[in-house]
């Protein structure tokens, strides 16, 4: 069964192991976070639960937000995440999921937005090569032929400049080296998408 936690990458470090070996590893605050609801197949067509993390101040919370906080009798949460294909009878509306959820030498998933790029050229986002830059060729860095065979569009899929980045990205099989269940904290070893702060999700591999 999957399970899973959402977190905050905090950075990068690293460990050694009993062997002398370094092993370089990404820093998670995972949790804690609360169940908001579970979700079920009468009701709603699928099973899941709802997972909430970091806390909100009441005062920046919309009245639906509230009350859907109260019922589980939890603080309006900044981030909700949806864990599909779960355990239901391992999960109690309100309960708190931590870090010591995953153990050591586990492989998980990991999801996070990736690191804005901004809009950047076909060279960058699409690894094509320049144009000659002597001889008078005049063509360094475009973005090659249009497909002039329908001279009145451009064809879906063009390799072409644009928004580079802020896509939601997923790193399988990544090994849990390390549980700290004091202080919330997994270390995952290899790196993982987006810059340090940003909110990730973690879940059991799908890759067995």
């Amino acid at each position: 069964m999957t399970k899973g936690i959402l977190g905050k990458k905090l950075g990068m470090t690293q460990v050694f192991t009993p062997e002398g070996l370094v092993v370089p590893v990404t820093v998670i605050q995972a949790g804690p976070c609360t169940v908001l609801q579970k979700k079920d197949s009468d009701n709603d067509g699928y099973e899941a639960i709802q997972i909430g993390f970091a806390d909100k101040k009441e005062k920046n919370a919309i009245k639906p937000e509230l009350g859907h906080a109260k019922k589980a009798g939890a603080t309006p949460k900044r981030y909700i995440k949806e864990i599909r294909g779960v355990q239901m009878s391992d999960y109690e509306v309100g309960q708190e999921i931590k870090a010591d959820l995953f153990a050591e030498g586990e492989f998980v998933d990991v999801t996070g937005t990736s690191k804005g790029k901004g809009f950047q050229g076909v060279i960058k986002r699409h690894n094509q090569s320049r144009g000659p830059m002597a001889h008078g060729s005049r063509y360094h860095r475009g973005p090659g032929s249009m497909g002039s065979i329908q001279a009145n569009r451009v064809p879906k899929g063009k390799n072409l400049p644009g928004h580079m980045g802020t896509e939601t990205v997923t790193i399988q099989k990544l090994e849990v080296v390390k549980v700290d269940a004091e202080r919330n904290v997994l270390l995952i070893k290899g790196s993982i998408p987006g810059p340090k702060n940003c909110v990730v999700t973690v879940k059991s591999t799908v890759k067995k």
